[in-house]
């Protein structure tokens, strides 16, 4: 691993041993630091640097991407898809995001919003500073009787936090609306006291897609424990063995996908 004790001179790979990381994919997890995703770039941004965090081909459901907009960049005109949502969380900076029909808002760190299928929207950076967007999409799971959800533009301070655990030192914002059967996946910051962990080795039918906010700890998936810091990022398939427990002096916090409210394909 690199050693970031020592920050290596311009041009230069930082001291460490070669091929060491901890970086690791398995059959039903992936970790992922930052340091290791490449950058791509998306036709529908511009001025963007897109890093993909999940997709199909690593075994997710959906797809997961950190997107770096540059001052002037983002989506040239208005972008939509038939039959995929899109979420949009906002890590640092500030996005002009617009819906058809209506005025563009601001939206600043810790802002997000919902997406249904085929709903155009425009994303933009128009400050002078970088732009930081942790964003989602997954093909909407029609159900018999069911509506479509609507749009949803809101901040995380709007969200109440709630602990239905009784679990002392644990606290959840549910992003999307908790409960509601139109929505076929949850967006969920979930937070911990330093000390506080799962009760118990989690293992479940839903994936999860994981990104770091802040704090440090450790993460059990499947057999193995691994380090995590802000910016890493976890896939988990179905039935993956997991548990958390922070190791920080501080809040631990991550933004945690998961699928919910549908029944199993068959």
């Amino acid at each position: 691993m690199n050693n970031r004790v020592f920050p290596p001179a311009a041009g230069r790979v930082p001291p460490g041993a070669i091929g060491h990381n901890r970086g690791v994919v398995r059959r039903n997890y992936a970790f992922m630091p930052p340091e290791g995703v490449l950058i791509s770039r998306l036709p529908q941004y511009r001025d963007t640097i897109v890093r993909i965090l999940a997709a199909p081909v690593l075994g997710a459901a959906f797809a997961q991407y950190v997107l770096e907009i540059a001052p002037g960049g983002g989506t040239p005109v208005a972008y939509a898809e038939e039959g995929v949502q899109h979420f949009f969380y906002v890590l640092s900076g500030e996005a002009s995001f617009g819906l058809t029909g209506e005025a563009p808002k601001a939206l600043t760190e810790g802002g997000f919003t919902y997406l249904p299928p085929a709903t155009p929207f425009t994303l933009r950076n128009e400050t002078a500073q970088p732009l930081r967007v942790l964003a989602l999409r997954k093909r909407y799971d029609a159900a018999p009787g069911l509506a479509m959800p609507e749009p949803i533009l809101s901040h995380r301070d709007a969200v109440p936090m709630t602990n239905h655990t009784g679990m002392e030192g644990r606290g959840f914002q549910f992003l999307l609306p908790y409960g509601d059967l139109r929505f076929d996946f949850e967006m969920n910051l979930m937070w911990f006291k330093p000390g506080v962990c799962f009760p118990a080795v989690e293992t479940h039918v839903m994936e999860h897609g994981l990104y770091m906010l802040e704090g440090q700890g450790l993460y059990f998936l499947d057999q193995d424990w691994h380090e995590i810091w802000a910016r890493d990022f976890i896939w988990m398939g179905g039935y993956c063995p997991q548990q958390f427990y922070p190791t920080g002096h501080g809040d631990a916090c991550y933004l945690l996908y998961k699928n919910v409210n549908r029944d199993i394909a068959l």
